[in-house]
């Protein structure tokens, strides 16, 4: 690389405006005015200082000041600091012409429209639009990598036409190497008049890598963030190439105002909301997919990356644009991830070693189901694994030893109890947890976890838990196979205890969520695992859905419905010890 590279290149920093998408663009104005203040001390050509979108398109108590970034904001935060010019981004089919005012009543300078592969040439008609009120104006294709050698050159034959200053490559899931940045930039440089860009993620950890491979090049502006900040693995850090590029241009370039506002503010930030190198990151950049995929699939932590590596490749196949939840539950819930797709939608077309294993009958083709009635009559309770099942342990021993019921119990018991019955359906949770099972408790699988993987970790006999995993498919039971999306182990118990001839059903433990502070949310925590908590919400919705079937089938075959005993988010059902001891 050589001085006059440096020379022309450009740095844009879009801290606020990718940041944003850690804590909803919730950053205070005295915050943004320091970052601002910072990058133009340091030489930075762009700062982008957020978003911009139509009002309609969202809900604004949803989201933070920096999302629609008006303009008398930007002046506030900006007044009295001269140095880097404004930049603001906005999503296609979420802005509108009239949301930007005439550039000479702005101080923004350059409009980024980010657009997927289907709308190009729609985003192009709005940007020379936007272009007319006298804005520099950029395209930015998002995913250019899962782009067919097709829809690249109609894409080249688009641009070549288009009135815009600027392109835009995003490596939009952070999957790029070095060796495949030529053939991707090359092209582009050749069409006249038009400024190419590269947004680098940093994914599988090769954002700086590209970037200077990018430069060398030819491109001349460069996307950067202050310490990475950004969605998921994050971006090329702008203290790094800006250090980089203090080497050979020290009269340009100065690190040290983006290096103390780092200390100032970055090093508490990240502590509070995570960014950076993590494993669903690096299998989104792995697999060219959103990362909202790896995210959910890591997130719902049920599956082995065994599983979720074969999700990922079922995704990559399916080239979606963007993130798709059809596309998730679809592969879910036809066995693609989690299980043998040979037993979803009770297809019991097995092996004869798969036979023998879930003792399929050679006649029908269905499980033998071996615990049906087995404890006729008799009481049930089920232990699921709330901090309650620690916190009345007392309690809930004086019930077992009045009422000597059948215990159902799976996953952390923390060596609280011996339940008659220890039962795990999620793989991740049978690695930690099946070797604290006491000799005396009886070991149920459900059917979806592998025997080799059960044997890779026990030698103690067990039973399978049979049920099918249908999306959005109500509760019931057919000859002792439970139907049930609801993939929260005691939840399913409550129907395993059913199919044994459970009399009463009692439940501790079952504590649902707790309160809507973010400090207080739980479903079953288990140690110290966390869950995200729109997953969180979502599996309460669920479980109280199943909970509300389950009472009702109950009171159909005339028995009591559920009782919960220790405290609960599921309100409906609680009874508490009162009554009982």
């Amino acid at each position: 690389m050589n001085n006059g590279q440096f020379q022309k290149l450009e740095i844009l920093d879009c801290t606020i405006r990718d940041g944003g998408y850690i804590n909803n663009w919730n950053f205070d104005k005295k915050f943004v005015r320091e970052v601002y203040r910072s990058l133009s001390k340091a030489g930075v050509d762009f700062v982008e200082i957020g978003f911009r979108g139509t009002g309609k398109y969202f809900d604004k108590n949803k989201y933070g000041l920096w999302r629609f970034s008006p303009e008398e904001v930007i002046r506030e935060i900006t007044a009295n600091i001269s140095g880097a010019k404004i930049a603001l981004m906005a999503d296609y089919n979420k802005i509108e012409l009239n949301d930007f005012c005439d550039a000479k009543d702005s101080l923004v300078k350059l409009v980024r429209v980010a657009v997927h592969r289907d709308n190009l040439k729609g985003a192009i008609d709005l940007l020379e639009k936007i272009k007319a009120k006298g804005y520099k104006v950029s395209l930015n294709a998002m995913g250019y990598t899962n782009y067919t050698e097709s829809e690249r050159r109609d894409f080249m034959d688009l641009l070549k036409d288009a009135k815009i200053d600027y392109i835009y490559i995003a490596d939009s899931y952070g999957s790029l190497f070095p060796d495949q940045i030529k053939p991707i930039f090359e092209p582009l440089l050749e069409i006249s008049n038009i400024i190419v860009g590269f947004h680098p993620h940093n994914n599988l950890q090769m954002a700086f890598a590209n970037t200077l491979e990018a430069i060398k090049c030819g491109v001349h502006i460069i996307d950067s963030t202050i310490y990475g900040m950004g969605r998921a693995a994050g971006n090329l850090p702008t203290e790094i190439i800006l250090s980089f590029f203090e080497r050979t241009k020290k009269d340009r370039y100065n690190s040290i105002p983006v290096l103390n506002v780092i200390d100032r503010y970055f090093v508490s930030l990240q502590k509070e909301n995570t960014w950076g190198y993590q494993l669903p990151s690096m299998l989104s950049g792995m697999f060219q997919c959103h990362p909202d995929y790896a995210k959910a699939l890591v997130g719902l932590r049920e599956y082995t990356i065994e599983d979720i590596w074969k999700a990922m490749e079922y995704i990559k196949q399916k080239n979606p644009v963007g993130f798709s939840k059809l596309l998730l539950d679809e592969l879910i819930n036809e066995g693609i991830i989690g299980g043998s797709e040979k037993m979803q939608n009770r297809e019991y077309l097995l092996t004869d070693s798969d036979r023998v294993t879930h003792k399929i009958s050679a006649i029908t083709g269905k499980p033998e189901v071996p615990y049906i009635n087995r404890h006729k009559g008799r009481d049930f309770l089920v232990m699921a694994n709330g901090p309650t099942l620690k916190e009345f342990k007392t309690e809930i021993d004086q019930f077992i030893a009045k009422y000597n019921p059948i215990i159902l119990a799976a996953n952390y018991l923390g060596g609280l109890f011996k339940p008659n019955y220890h039962a795990f359906n999620n793989k991740r949770r049978m690695m930690s947890y099946i070797d604290m099972v006491a000799p005396e408790s009886k070991l149920l699988i459900g059917q979806y976890i592998p025997d080799e993987m059960v044997r890779e970790y026990t030698a103690k006999d067990y039973e399978r838990i049979y049920y099918v995993d249908v999306l959005n498919a109500d509760f019931s039971i057919v000859e002792g196979v439970v139907t049930t999306n609801c993939r929260t182990i005691s939840v399913l118990l409550l129907g395993v205890a059913m199919v044994m001839g459970a009399n009463r059903i009692f439940c501790v433990g079952m504590d649902g969520y707790v309160g809507i502070d973010k400090n207080n949310f739980y479903f079953y925590q288990e140690k110290d695992e966390q869950e995200d908590q729109e997953m969180i919400i979502e599996r309460h919705r669920r479980c109280h859905g199943f909970l509300e079937q389950i009472d009702e089938d109950l009171n159909k075959r005339g028995h009591e419905g559920i009782h919960i005993l220790t405290p609960t988010s599921y309100k409906s059902f609680y009874k508490g010890f009162g009554n009982y001891i």
